[in-house]
């Protein structure tokens, strides 16, 4: 029994934010997610009243420090920026860099026979009958990084691909879309988007169908060139709301004592565990984050249907549900099933109604390659590593396959690119809320070593805050999404007191220690004690300030300027481009175009993009391509239980996982459900 609600010893300050999260149904709730895993359930508790760690070592920087290579030549404050000579935050300028803006160009008659000839030579599984329509259903989550070809999931990079593909191939004559429910963020949102746009420069139809819709689903599907929906649709264009929820009444309740150092006014983690009420400072943070998702809505909205910003608002404000309004209203093109939508396709492709509409859906194109296409093969090449998910040093036993930020593997593939000839730069692509600190200063170290040698772009995705945002800081430039959630540069330590409870159950632990602050951590039988809880103070602000201090230099900025910007707030990427942290607003395509400009390779030529973040095939994966529905919750489960896992060690990441990373996730409510009841037991 000795062990059962013990707190282990071990530094407890951290750079996480909160974890708020923009949700279906439209609102933004708190998760708590700080827990880990073990085989008894009592220990649920436990951990879930556990802080993460953070090092304080992680941020070490002196203001005069110099990070050097081997041959002692890479400055700390190389780091390009808008900031003006004096350090302060200057006037943010898009234009000094190229926009990446997608342009199609047709094939001329060599390239045509070119790309006819290699589709002769194509593998069985590439081969796609002429005037097929490329059908796909964007649903759930969506991962940034690549998957195997048996994965059941949706990876943003492939459908981004296919609509380049699908482009360019003469056998594609258009796409149908199905748009429903999604859980991912507003900067995969905004790509996916993108995307549309640019593939209905191609001159080919693109036809949206959204059977369930949200604001989400109609910005992407306000890109179509049709959209349809069915006579019961479900439709929620009510806006959206933020929320919060705490437990400090909780576990007060139950004798749980948090005892917390917020350093930086807008660290909001920790107060679903020690506060009652949001503050006044995480209310202001969390409505003009609110504010940014909205006012950008209604812009893109109001600009695709051709409508003023205040017209667009209120039909939102009227509270329409009915499908028939939307299409009187021009919000859709025409109110049809599925069936009804095929039968149009089939007409307007000139084919009998009796004969069925050529298709390829999305999994199978994503086994077309490039090559056969005309679409790669080109001399100057560009290699793209991608970060998704909590950041750790190592793998653990519970690791699955693609599932985080491996430091270690990470490493291994900078130094392969640091020391190869064929790649021209580097683009690394974030989408992370952070985690172990440590991983995160080592992979910081090695971006910057790699970023001395040739150019280094780091493009930022949903999240890419605290760790993630540590990460991004070694590029050469960054570039966002304009609602791209990132900063987050702040730190929060703490421990609990389990005096009450202990009295409570009656459980009682005793403690033999030598040296003054041995129980620092260790006793979380009693509070600290004023000597003990000016130190826990002390060292918080310590590591506050060398994180804050290595930002500033990696930016370019006085410490006062970064001051400013930091204290632990959550910025948009437009908000965040404004103030320093971002130097450019845009998606991949950017932050290629960029590289390209500081590769010295003219802008109009073709490069070769190579993926280094191939994806490996795991055994639940392959069950899962073949049918297995229950593989699904068990790597599910092995994600969230290695997520929890990490969680021991010393952290440096957003709170949870903000906006949305654990929406639409089948064990999230169970196990909220499961510490609830855990609680409720006392």
């Amino acid at each position: 029994m000795s062990v059962l609600l013990s707190t282990p010893r071990s530094s407890m300050i951290h750079i996480y934010t909160c974890s708020s999260i923009i949700s279906r149904p439209f609102s933004i709730q708190h998760r708590i997610s700080s827990f880990s895993p073990t085989p008894e359930p009592q220990f649920l508790l436990k951990n879930a009243l556990k802080f993460r760690r953070f090092s304080t070592r992680a941020f070490d920087v002196d203001k005069n420090e110099v990070v050097a290579d081997k041959d002692g030549k890479i400055e700390v404050g190389t780091q390009l920026g808008d900031s003006n000579d004096d350090g302060s935050i200057g006037v943010y300028n898009d234009e000094k860099y190229p926009s990446g803006e997608f342009v199609f160009r047709k094939y001329d008659l060599w390239e045509s026979f070119t790309v006819k000839l290699k589709m002769l030579f194509a593998f069985p599984w590439e081969r796609v009958k002429k005037g097929s329509v490329l059908t796909m259903r964007i649903r759930g989550e969506i991962s940034d990084q690549l998957k195997s070809r048996f994965s059941s999931r949706l990876s943003l990079p492939q459908i981004c691909e296919n609509f380049i593909k699908a482009a360019y191939d003469p056998r594609i004559v258009g796409i149908y879309l199905h748009i429903e429910p999604l859980s991912c963020g507003w900067g995969k949102v905004e790509e996916i988007r993108r995307h549309i746009l640019n593939f209905k420069k191609s001159g080919k139809f693109i036809v949206g169908y959204v059977p369930a819709c949200g604001e989400k689903e109609y910005y992407i599907g306000s890109a179509c060139e049709e959209l349809y929906a069915p006579p019961s649709a479900y439709f929620q264009l009510y806006g959206l709301t933020v929320s919060a929820s705490f437990l400090g009444g909780v576990l007060e309740k139950v004798g749980v004592e948090p005892q917390i150092q917020r350093i930086g006014k807008y660290k909001s983690a920790g107060d679903q565990l020690a506060r009652k009420t949001i503050s006044d400072e995480n209310r202001e943070m969390l409505t003009a984050l609110l504010d940014n998702i909205y006012e950008n809505w209604l812009d893109k909205i109001s600009l695709a249907k051709g409508k003023k910003k205040e017209d667009i608002e209120k039909f939102v404000n009227e509270g329409v549900y009915e499908v028939g309004r939307l299409k009187e209203n021009c919000w859709i093109t025409d109110i049809k099933y599925d069936d009804e939508i095929i039968s149009l396709l089939k007409e307007r492709l000139g084919l009998p109604s009796i004969k069925t509409l050529p298709t390829v859906d999305y999994r199978k194109y994503s086994r077309v390659r490039n090559w056969s296409l005309g679409l790669t093969g080109y001399k100057d090449k560009i290699a793209i590593i991608r970060a998704s998910g909590s950041i750790s040093r190592t793998p653990s036993p519970l690791s699955v396959s693609g599932s985080g930020i491996i430091a270690e593997k990470f490493i291994e593939k900078i130094r392969s690119v640091r020391d190869s000839k064929v790649y021209k730069a580097v683009v690394i692509r974030i989408d992370s809320p952070g985690g172990d600190a440590l991983a995160s200063d080592l992979m910081w170290r090695e971006i910057k070593l790699l970023a001395a040698s040739k150019p280094v772009i780091a493009s930022m995705a949903d999240v890419a805050a605290s760790g993630g945002y540590y990460m991004a800081m070694a590029a050469q430039a960054i570039v966002a999404e304009n609602l791209t959630l990132t900063g987050s540069i702040g730190v929060v330590t703490g421990k609990f007191n389990l005096e009450t409870l202990y009295e409570k159950i009656g459980f009682n632990k005793e403690i033999i220690s030598r040296g003054r602050y041995a129980e620092l951590t260790a006793a979380e039988q009693r509070p600290f004690r004023a000597d003990e809880a000016e130190l826990f103070a002390k060292s918080a602000q310590n590591a506050y300030k060398q994180f804050r201090d290595k930002a500033a230099f990696s930016r370019s900025m006085t410490v006062d300027s970064m001051e400013e910007v930091a204290q632990g707030r959550v910025w948009t990427g437009s908000d965040a481009a404004s103030r320093g942290l971002v130097d450019a607003i845009g998606g991949l395509s950017r932050a290629v175009a960029i590289a390209k400009q500081k590769a010295n390779i003219p802008l109009d030529e073709q490069v070769t993009l190579v993926e280094l973040s191939r994806p490996s095939s795991s055994l639940p994966e392959v069950l899962s391509g073949l049918g297995n529905s229950i593989v699904e919750a068990d790597t599910a489960i092995k994600e969230l239980l290695q997520d929890m896992a990490s969680w021991s060690e010393i952290q440096a990441r957003m709170d949870g996982i903000m906006f949305e990373k654990l929406e639409g996730a089948s064990y999230a409510n169970v196990v909220l459900k499961l510490i609830k009841d855990i609680l409720r037991s006392f």
